[in-house]
């Protein structure tokens, strides 16, 4: 039976995600004839063709795109076995919690104010992800819990608490046709550039879809802001994610977009009462 090694999954899934053999090599450290050499591999191995490649363009094939779902998850799982094999051996201390930098909608000091007034209360260590990347720290054991934003975030097995429930605006630039509404609909939106946000599919809006190849890819909202300032496209946020307002931007509130749910995720699999505790006071100080 054909076998593949955790390091050979991780040059596929680096080469499926940039879709370029110099940046995935880059981003692995190692040179890029090794990571060809380390593809061809497997594809000799599987029996199968994984990528496409010109001197051009890259993409994956049917049985490439199989290979990054399922390979995508074995990663997971064998990070999660390692990091809760890890834990297990020793005390729990501490609780770690992921967040995106400013993605608390201002509720994290008064979370961590309630959990501190438990006796039994732990320490936090606060852990900053990516725009796209926190589920899975938390699928992998890297974090206990983490702040999510639903339906933007893939809460595939995970629990969740919904802390907060919020609007949506259109970020804008400042001479753009829709700037100066006091609020837009979503078919107003319906024919417009949106970005396309690394590793994520679909933008959570009923009729307003990024479409593929079209539009700027960002990973980060440096990114995504830089792309809007330059006209290149406009947004859709939740309200907290827009707080403070950046000077050069128009927000405008999108009437009909359902609401954006602030959630405090955790693996299916945690029964621990370290856990529970930190989300019951998160539910307590939110909803209290």
């Amino acid at each position: 039976m054909a076998e593949l090694e955790t390091r050979e999954l991780e040059y596929f899934a680096a080469l499926a995600e940039e879709l370029h053999f110099g940046r995935a090599a880059q981003r692995l450290g190692i040179a890029q004839p090794a990571l060809s050499k380390a593809v061809r591999r497997m594809e000799d191995r599987l029996g199968v063709t994984l990528v496409e490649r010109s001197s051009r363009h890259v993409a994956l094939t049917p049985a490439g795109q199989v290979l990054q779902y399922h390979g995508r998850h074995a990663l997971l799982a064998v990070g999660a076995a390692i990091e809760k094999t890890r834990r297990a051996g020793g005390r729990e201390t501490q609780l770690r919690l992921v967040i995106k930098p400013g993605g608390d909608a201002n509720l994290l000091s008064g979370i961590l104010a309630a959990y501190a007034r438990r006796p039994d209360a732990r320490q936090v260590d606060i852990v900053f992800g990516g725009a796209t990347d926190r589920a899975d720290h938390v699928r992998d054991g890297r974090a206990d819990v983490a702040l999510l934003y639903v339906p933007f975030d893939d809460l595939t097995g995970l629990d969740h608490e919904t802390l907060m429930i919020e609007g949506r605006v259109a970020v804008l630039p400042p001479d753009h046709r829709l700037a100066g509404r006091s609020e837009v609909t979503l078919a107003d939106l319906a024919h417009e550039t949106l970005p396309r946000w690394k590793g994520i599919h679909g933008s959570g809006l009923p009729g307003v879809e990024p479409v593929p190849g079209i539009g700027p890819e960002v990973a980060d909202g440096a990114e995504l802001t830089q792309m809007v300032l330059l006209g290149r496209a406009v947004a859709v946020l939740p309200r907290s994610l827009t707080r403070p307002p950046h000077p050069g931007l128009v927000h405008v509130p999108v009437a009909d977009a359902p609401g954006s749910a602030l959630v405090l995720a955790w693996s299916q699999e945690d029964r621990r009462r370290l856990v529970a505790d930190f989300v019951a006071s998160a539910v307590e100080a939110t909803q209290g």
